[in-house]
């Protein structure tokens, strides 16, 4: 999920045929105050489009526009924020009819000028470019035999959305948005992460059964550890000011939330 605080919206995929829906803020907050009447007549939130089937999404912000790239189950698809009289996400780009099935999704924009749409499927991982539409592989771990599960595709601060680490079953490749590898660094995780995300303190996140690990994103250094106190499969959710939230993963539906604080010593206060 993501919180645009500026826009009064939360991001999420909900239900049984999983829709990408905008929540209010405002009406969120008065389910739990109750401190506003009229917020009950209101609508508490709104389809994004039609589109069913969203495997994942990614709110990429640049300059004053807001983009969201979403994953479906045979297209990629990508709107852009209308602010008032609209107040909503429309339509900008469609991708269908993809070699690979699409099961992450990022936006990169190239030196400021040119917008391209990297995924990851269980092949490998792959780009669009936007304007004309052309797909081509950026990365198939060819070492890999079988199916591949991507994890987390980052596009590295400061490269002008030149590189990007592609994160997928226990290990990460940092490559350009033309498949070039640009380190020799391997990112390698401790054991199997359920999940991977990237925090602003320019750092990524594995949460494995056994631990949390804590890496620097530009290197892949180990900056941090935390064992759980039995195995368990963590979730991430979103990250909001110094706080990480995450979700178990249990059998029959039920989960329970957790939060992180990041700090000094930020593995500890958990």
């Amino acid at each position: 999920m993501d919180v645009l605080e500026g826009l009064n919206v939360l991001i999420t995929i909900s239900g049984k045929k999983n829709k990408l829906r905008l929540y209010f803020l405002s009406w969120l907050r008065n389910k739990i105050l109750h401190n506003d009447p009229d917020m009950r007549k209101r609508e508490g939130w709104i389809p994004v489009g039609d589109l069913e089937g969203c495997v994942h999404y990614k709110v990429v912000k640049y300059e004053r526009i807001k983009f969201l790239v979403i994953a479906l189950k045979n297209s990629v698809q990508v709107y852009a924020w209308a602010p008032k009289p609209y107040h909503k996400f429309m339509a900008f780009k469609s991708f269908a009819s993809l070699p690979h099935k699409p099961y992450s999704v990022d936006l990169t924009v190239e030196k400021g000028q040119r917008l391209k749409v990297i995924y990851g499927s269980l092949a490998g991982f792959h780009a669009i470019d936007v304007d004309s539409g052309t797909v081509y592989d950026l990365y198939l771990p060819t070492h890999i035999q079988g199916n591949i599960r991507p994890q987390a595709i980052i596009v590295l601060p400061d490269s002008g959305g030149m590189e990007v680490l592609v994160c997928y079953e226990d290990e990460g490749v940092y490559i350009d948005t033309y498949g070039r590898i640009t380190k020799e660094t391997v990112l390698q995780w401790g054991e199997m992460p359920a999940s991977v995300a990237y925090l602003q303190s320019n750092q990524v996140m594995g949460w494995g059964d056994k631990a949390i690990e804590l890496r620097s994103v530009e290197n892949s250094n180990l900056e941090g550890v935390f064992l759980h106190k039995k195995a368990q499969k963590l979730k991430f959710l979103c990250e909001r000011n110094d706080k990480v939230f995450f979700a178990s993963v249990q059998s029959g539906g039920s989960s329970q939330i957790y939060f992180m604080t990041l700090g000094q010593n930020p593995l500890m206060n958990w």
